[in-house]
């Protein structure tokens, strides 16, 4: 009789969240995170995985479009310390931050150790072959079986069905985008589908792991600051979403406080 013991198989926990601004977001540590993702990809299961910063949600809230494919996403997580925060303040105390780098090299490691095959989609040329000289160096063992950047502008439906053509015959089993808001998850959204694999919105996270661009240090990170070394480090590109996206977050959070206050 086959072996059932194998935790890598493990059904995962039921789904739990909570809303945020309107939005439901995953009520998940990361140990669970990690390991229904990896349960969802053993199988070649067609998930996708919506990575929520304060602007990811505001976005949502005034995009219908991207409000829908981050609603459709199979697991929403808590990338932005504010986010993380309102769930801990109105749903769960324990609540912790899910963010895209941290959780782009948890997989990473779980991929390398469990021999998962990673297909790497997005960004540029240069930044990919970055990527992938870092990761020789620090996963000798990962099974990265393809990548590509797709050109910066629409593709054609044949470039488009040859992508996933692609994907779908590397075996890849996690495909990690790097795309940027919220081009990334309307992709994931429109090729769920057809894609025999889960994917992930990692955007900078792939930067950040390539080496292209500085991550903020570790006490700014547990302090909620990461966003003002990112908005130092990238003004002109950074400003409205840190600067009017978060105000617009604040606005929105204490009118979900109010309600929940008068809840009970």
């Amino acid at each position: 009789m086959p072996d059932t013991s194998d935790t890598h198989l493990a059904a995962p926990a039921a789904r739990r969240t909570a809303p945020v601004l309107g939005i439901p977001v995953d009520l998940i540590d990361w140990d669970t995170a990690i390991d229904r993702i990896c349960h969802w990809a053993e199988a070649h299961e067609p998930r996708y995985v919506s990575i929520c910063d304060a602007h990811s949600i505001v976005r949502a809230n005034r995009d219908a479009a991207h409000g829908r494919h981050i609603r459709a996403a199979d697991m929403v997580t808590p990338d932005g310390w504010p986010v993380a925060w309102m769930l801990r303040r109105t749903a769960d105390p324990g609540q912790q931050r899910i963010n895209g780098p941290d959780l782009m090299g948890r997989l990473l490691d779980a991929a390398e150790d469990r021999g998962l095959g990673i297909y790497l989609y997005g960004t540029t040329d240069a930044t990919l072959d970055r990527l992938c000289a870092a990761l020789a160096r620090s996963h000798p063992r990962l099974r990265i079986v393809g990548r590509h950047s797709p050109p910066f502008r629409p593709l054609t439906p044949q470039e488009d069905a040859a992508d996933i053509a692609h994907i779908n015959a590397s075996g890849a089993h996690l495909v990690m985008t790097g795309l940027g808001c919220p081009k990334e998850d309307r992709w994931m959204f429109e090729h769920r589908p057809a894609v025999r694999a889960v994917t992930l919105g990692i955007g900078a996270g792939i930067d950040f792991h390539a080496g292209t661009v500085s991550r903020a240090p570790q006490w700014m990170r547990d302090h909620g600051l990461e966003w003002f070394y990112r908005l130092v480090q990238e003004p002109r590109r950074l400003w409205r979403r840190y600067l009017v996206h978060n105000t617009l977050f604040v606005w929105g959070a204490l009118g979900q406080f109010a309600r929940h206050r008068r809840s009970g």
